[in-house]
């Protein structure tokens, strides 16, 4: 019979780091934003809860924000498909 001893030990090994390097992953601050300045963090302070017929557009006036600083709070946003119930950040900022 073969020795299987060294395989099953690396293959071990191989499984660990796997295990750390995801568990590492986790862990990590999502919404770290680079800049030109350094990477920012961002805070939301007041979320809006989408309704019926929202885009950017209708979400940015009440709020009087730009579309600039509303893009910065809310990087991950798909104009195109937001849907009722959404959480977007209306009011924000990057520190």
């Amino acid at each position: 019979m073969a020795n299987t001893k060294i395989p099953t030990f690396f293959n071990c090994v191989l499984m660990v780091s796997l295990l750390l390097a995801i568990s590492m992953n986790e862990g990590r601050v999502v919404l770290d934003i680079a800049t030109a300045e350094g990477k920012s963090t961002l805070t939301c302070d007041s979320l809006y809860g989408a309704q019926e017929g929202d885009n950017c557009f209708t979400i940015t006036q009440p709020f009087n924000i730009s579309p600039d600083l509303f893009f910065k709070i809310t990087p991950n946003i798909n104009c195109d498909k937001i849907f009722v119930g959404q959480w977007i950040c209306v009011h924000g900022s990057l520190n």
